[in-house]
């Protein structure tokens, strides 16, 4: 009998580093992305870019703005444009309840991850979060470091 992989997260496309550093991010969701043909074989190359990108609410729908997908060279006069708005696809529940967190408590959708899941869609993992002010991110950064330094004390007391 075969081994059934890990479900999940499959290849990450793009990653967005920074965003755990400027954003304290509350909770995560999972978005499908509505793409032309040439985005999604784009995609496939792994040159995509979230790293200035948001997500926005707008008429009832979710947006991906600023998202930078590369032109697909293969394609001829059927290409897309590489920093257009693409719609999020997700249930009207988890729409209504972003929406309202970003009206009400003034937090922000960012974009965490692209990637293609097990079953070969394209998807992308929204966080929302609040932004975090210089002390909070120096408070990060000292965490950080603080356990780093203890993993090495613990590791080389053995």
């Amino acid at each position: 009998m075969a081994k059934k992989k890990a479900e999940g997260v499959g290849k990450i496309v793009a990653e967005n580093r920074k965003a755990r550093y400027n954003y304290a991010i509350e909770d995560n969701f999972e978005a499908g992305l509505m793409l032309h043909g040439t985005e999604v074989k784009s995609l496939r190359t792994g040159k995509a870019n979230i790293a200035e990108s948001y997500a926005n609410f707008e008429d009832g729908e979710m947006w991906l703005i600023n998202g930078y997908i590369p032109e697909y060279l293969q394609a001829n006069r059927f290409n897309h444009e590489p920093r257009r708005r693409r719609k999020l696809l997700m249930s009207k529940r988890e729409i209504s309840r972003l929406s309202q967190a970003i009206a009400r408590d003034g937090m922000t959708l960012v974009p965490l991850k692209l990637y293609f899941n097990d079953r070969g869609m394209a998807k992308l993992e929204i966080g929302l979060g609040k932004g975090k002010k210089n002390h909070d991110k120096r408070d990060t950064e000292k965490k950080r470091d603080w356990n780093r330094e203890k993993g090495r004390l613990l590791r080389d007391r053995g």
